[in-house]
């Protein structure tokens, strides 16, 4: 599992910072039809190295806060990733 706030209609498409364990996904489509939704999964899967049917959005669909299982990937290596992430924001 990993916890997500999102910023929709940003001008790139990444991770921009992970503060106090949620990770900050920025998104160019707008939060309408679910693009926004589709777009988070698409960028984390591209961050993770897995593919974004992988990743299943469990809570938030309709908010910018969203909590989102990771298929195939352990808790250990998400976490891995997160810190490694989180050094390189400071």
């Amino acid at each position: 599992m990993i916890a997500v706030r999102v910023q929709p209609r940003s001008r790139r498409e990444e991770i921009s910072a992970v503060r106090d364990g949620v990770v900050v996904v920025r998104v160019g489509a707008p939060p309408l039809d679910g693009r926004a939704n589709d777009a988070v999964l698409r960028v984390l899967a591209d961050w993770l190295g897995v593919r974004a049917s992988n990743l299943t959005i469990v809570r938030g669909e309709r908010s910018r806060d969203k909590l989102i299982e990771i298929e195939g990937l352990d808790q250990a290596t998400v976490d891995e990733a997160l810190a490694d992430r989180q050094g390189r924001s400071r």
